[in-house]
């Protein structure tokens, strides 16, 4: 029988929990659906960021729901699936839950990584190339550890209540729930960034990053290319690498060519 081709797949910002995101439930489903339907072609998946919208471990406490999503990616990973979560904006405060409970593998920062045979820079992108400063004090407000610990001694039932109302007031003050539309390559900060890191770091073949919720797939040389994965709200999108070729798509119910 002929080996099947094991592909490795890139998706971000489902941001599952979301107050602002009607049909919970269903949104969560059609997650899940797309990992069930690549589970025996993939042989990584990258989380790149905000699966929650606001996910905050205390010791012996972890948010309520999502039993569908974190019980496929246990699946996935029992099967020999590398799955590989990357903190975002939104779900900065995960502890160890994930890593012994689902079997995924955290990134606390940007990764550098070699993926048949390619050199790939994997990112949630937040606070690379932003120079705002409100966002740059939010940032370092939320990655504070003396923060987190006054946090962690705020009950769950007001702390968790208090994200979650955080995380919807930030998606509802955009238009329609939306990110700005794609700014141009002199004003984008995810290109800016890769651009001057692409001077230092010739080598690289890939930069992929979420944060931004728009697609955006972009060649910054010859052997170098840019990806902005979209979003699993609006978009439905992800990346797909089979060794040899990459492609940015938009996930349809029922299809599993990819």
């Amino acid at each position: 029988m002929e080996d099947v081709v094991k592909n490795v797949y890139f998706l971000s910002d489902a941001h599952l929990g979301s107050r602002a995101i009607p049909h919970g439930r269903t949104h969560e489903r059609r997650l899940v659906n797309f990992l069930e339907s690549i589970k025996h072609r993939a042989a990584a998946i990258y989380l790149l960021g905000d699966m929650f919208d606001f996910w905050y471990e205390f010791k012996l406490v972890v948010p309520k729901g999502y039993t569908r999503f974190l019980g496929k990616i246990s699946e996935l990973t029992d099967m020999g699936v590398e799955v590989h979560f990357f903190i975002g904006n939104h779900d900065i405060w995960c502890g160890d839950y994930l890593e012994k409970e689902c079997g995924v593998i955290i990134h606390r920062s940007a990764l550098t990584c070699e993926i048949q045979g390619k050199e790939f820079y994997l990112a949630h992108g937040d606070g690379l190339g932003d120079n705002d400063p409100k966002f740059k004090f939010l940032r370092s407000m939320f990655h504070s550890k003396m923060l987190q610990r006054l946090f962690s001694m705020i009950h769950p039932r007001w702390s968790v209540e208090l994200g979650l109302e955080w995380a919807k007031h930030s998606r509802l003050k955009r238009k329609d729930g939306r990110e700005p539309e794609y700014q141009g390559e002199t004003k984008e900060p995810l290109v800016i960034y890769s651009k001057e890191y692409l001077k230092t770091h010739p080598e690289i073949n890939y930069f992929i990053y979420g944060h931004r919720h728009i697609m955006l797939d972009l060649m910054l040389s010859r052997s170098s290319r840019l990806t902005i994965l979209g979003d699993w709200i609006n978009e439905f999108s992800y990346a797909v690498f089979d060794g040899e070729n990459f492609f940015l798509e938009q996930y349809v119910e029922g299809d599993t060519q990819m």
